[in-house]
């Protein structure tokens, strides 16, 4: 016999091995499957968690762009602003009793 020769076929000694021992391949592959599971899950996991952050943020951020139309909207429905902004840009002013005019309609 030569140096490096043997006189068995290195798979069917592994195919054989393997069929003597069917409950410890499945054992094995059970584990091999419930590992790459649990790598799924955790990616899934990451992913869901990187989502719900970036939601927080935009949440947040909307929060703040709603108080400053809230505060915005207060400013610009005072009667006092109105009033002023009536008076300065359109020149008008508070009727007087000479300036009404009655319309009877019979």
């Amino acid at each position: 016999m030569k140096y490096g020769q043997t006189n068995f076929n290195l798979l069917s000694f592994i195919l054989a091995d393997l069929a003597r021992h069917p409950v410890r391949v499945l054992l094995f592959l059970a584990v091999l499957g419930s590992a790459g599971l649990v790598i799924l899950s955790a990616h899934h996991n990451r992913q869901m968690s990187i989502a719900i952050e970036r939601l927080m943020q935009e949440q947040d951020q909307l929060d703040v762009e709603w108080r400053h139309l809230v505060i915005e909207q207060s400013a610009l429905t005072e009667h006092n602003h109105i009033e002023n902004l009536v008076k300065t840009k359109l020149d008008m002013h508070r009727p007087t009793s000479k300036d009404e005019i009655v319309v009877r309609v019979k």
